[in-house]
C-alpha cells in the first residue's frame, strides 16, 4: 500500500471511529441524563423522608413513655383526666421544650401575640401537642379524644430548637442545633412511674429523680443505663451536653467519645435511649465488669419481633448529612482579629494538628486520651475505646450555652484557649488568646 492510500485508510478509520463514538453519545446521552435525574430525585426524596424521620418519628417509644412510665398523664394534670398538677405552657418552655410556630393556627398564633393566650393552663398544652407543635414530642389518642392515650418523643426533642420569632421557645425549626435548653432529666422525673429504671439501676423511684433533676438544662447521660455510675468522682453529675446535630458530613466518629459512627448511635439512641421497637447489637457492652447494668437491661443485644428503627436508619443518616454547620453573623466576631487568629490556629497554637480544616477534626481516626488533651479521663473510660474524640468546630456559636468540651468544664472560648495554652506551653500572648478566640467564634 502507497503512503498516501495509507494516510487515507487511517483518515477513514479515524473518521468511522468519531461517527460512531458521536452515535453512541448521542444514543446514551439521554440516558445518562436520565440516570442522574434519578439519581438527584431520589437523594433528594431520602433526605426528604429522613426529615420526618427525625421530626416526626418515634419507633414506638410511646409504648414506654406512655403505656410504661405514663408521662402523658403528667402533662395533663388530675383536672384533664391525669394526675397532679399537670405542665402548663410556661412550665414547658421553662423545661426548655421548643414550639413549633409552622404548627400553629393563625387564631393561636395572635392570641400568643397579644398575649391573650392561657400559657398557665395544662389544657392550653394539651392543645398545642394536638395540633404537633411540641417539637419532639409526639401524642397518640383515642378516636376523638382531646387528651392523649400515650406520648412518645422523637430525635428532634434533643436535637432541635427553634428561633424565636414569636417569643422565646416559640418559632421556626432549626433541626440539628442542640437544644441546650432543654432539661431532659427533669422532665422525665415527671412520669408516675420509673419501674424500668428502677430495675436496671437498682434504686428507688426517689433516688432516681434525685439523679435526674441533676443533670440541669442542655444535659443527658446517656450511659449511666449501660454502667450505672450517675456521678463524677468529684460528686458532679455525670451527664454530658446535648452535642450538635448539624455539621456532620465527613465526620467519622459520633458523640465526645467516639462510641461509633452516626447510624450505630443513631440505633443506640433509638432502641436504648428513646426505648424505640428495634434492633441493637453491641458486644462491646456485652461486659460485667464495665457495663453491668447492660447486663441486667440486655441493651448490648436486643432482638424484637417487630423492627421500627434499621429500616429508618439509612435515611434519617442522610438527612443528618444534609444539615450544614450554620454561618456565624459577622456581628460576633472582629473579621481583622479572626484573620489573624486563623494564622495562630494552624501556626503557632497548633491547633490545625488535630482540627483539621475543612472537617476541624481528624480524618480516620479522631481519638485521644485524656492525657493527652490535658483533662481527667472519667467520661472516656466509659466508652468502649476510652478515648475523647476530636469535636468539629464548625458553628461553635450555637454551642456557647452550657460551656465547652463534652461536660461544660470551661465556661468560655477564653477559658479553651487559656487551657490549651498552659496545657501544650504555646506561649500565646494575651493579644494572641484574643485573636485566637475571635478566629473560633468566626467558625
Amino acid at each position: 500500500m502507497s503512503r498516501l492510500a495509507a494516510v487515507v485508510c487511517t483518515a477513514a478509520i479515524v473518521l468511522a471511529a468519531a461517527a460512531a463514538c458521536a452515535h453512541v453519545n448521542s444514543s446514551n446521552a439521554p440516558g445518562t441524563r436520565t440516570a442522574a435525574g434519578n439519581v438527584e430525585r431520589r437523594a433528594a426524596a431520602i433526605v426528604s423522608e429522613g426529615r420526618m424521620i427525625f421530626r416526626q418519628e418515634t419507633f414506638g417509644d410511646e409504648y414506654f413513655w406512655g403505656d410504661t412510665l405514663q408521662l402523658h398523664l403528667a402533662i395533663a394534670g388530675s383536672g384533664n383526666g391525669g394526675v397532679g398538677s399537670g405542665l402548663s405552657p410556661k412550665q414547658a418552655l421553662a423545661a426548655g421544650l421548643k414550639v413549633d410556630v409552622d404548627a400553629l393556627d393563625r387564631a393561636t398564633i395572635d392570641a400568643i401575640r397579644a398575649g391573650s393566650a392561657d400559657l398557665d393552663d395544662p389544657k392550653t398544652t394539651l392543645a398545642l401537642l394536638k395540633a404537633n407543635a411540641v417539637i419532639g414530642v409526639k401524642a397518640f389518642y383515642a378516636s376523638g379524644s382531646a387528651v392523649p392515650d400515650r406520648v412518645g418523643i422523637t430525635c428532634a426533642f434533643c436535637h432541635s430548637t427553634v428561633d424565636d420569632a414569636l417569643k422565646e421557645g416559640i418559632g421556626h425549626r432549626r433541626d440539628g442545633w442542640p437544644n441546650r435548653d432543654l432539661n431532659v432529666g427533669a422532665i422525665v422525673a415527671m412520669a408516675p412511674r420509673l419501674t424500668p429504671f428502677e430495675k436496671a439501676l437498682q434504686l428507688d423511684a426517689d433516688a432516681i429523680r434525685k439523679v435526674l433533676r441533676s443533670w440541669g438544662p442542655g444535659k443527658y447521660d446517656a450511659e449511666l443505663i449501660q454502667d450505672g455510675k450517675a456521678y463524677r468522682p468529684d460528686g458532679k453529675p455525670a451527664a454530658t451536653l446535648i452535642p450538635a446535630a448539624f455539621g456532620l458530613a465527613g465526620i467519622n466518629l459520633h458523640t465526645y467519645t467516639g462510641w461509633g459512627s452516626i447510624p450505630q448511635w443513631n440505633a443506640y439512641v433509638a432502641v436504648t435511649q428513646m426505648h424505640g421497637k428495634g434492633t441493637y447489637f453491641d458486644p462491646r457492652l456485652n461486659n460485667a465488669a464495665k457495663y453491668p447494668v447492660a447486663q441486667r437491661t440486655h441493651f448490648y443485644n436486643v432482638r424484637p419481633t417487630m423492627d421500627l428503627v434499621t429500616p429508618k436508619l439509612a435515611a434519617l443518616h442522610e438527612y443528618q448529612l444534609s444539615l450544614a454547620a450554620p454561618e456565624p453573623p459577622e456581628e460576633i466576631y472582629d473579621q481583622a482579629a479572626a484573620n489573624r487568629g486563623r494564622d495562630l490556629f494552624f501556626g503557632k497554637a497548633t491547633c490545625g494538628t488535630c482540627h483539621v480544616d475543612p472537617l476541624f477534626t481528624e480524618p480516620g481516626w479522631p481519638m485521644h486520651t485524656g492525657a493527652e488533651i490535658g483533662i481527667d479521663d472519667f467520661q472516656a473510660k466509659r466508652s468502649p475505646d476510652e478515648r475523647y474524640r476530636t469535636t468539629p468546630l464548625r458553628g461553635l456559636f450555637v454551642r456557647t450555652k452550657g460551656g465547652f468540651y463534652h461536660d461544660g468544664r470551661f465556661a468560655t472560648l477564653d477559658d479553651v484557649v487559656e487551657h490549651y495554652n498552659g496545657h501544650f506551653k504555646l506561649g500565646l500572648t494575651a493579644e494572641q488568646k484574643r485573636d485566637l478566640v475571635e478566629y473560633l467564634k468566626s467558625l
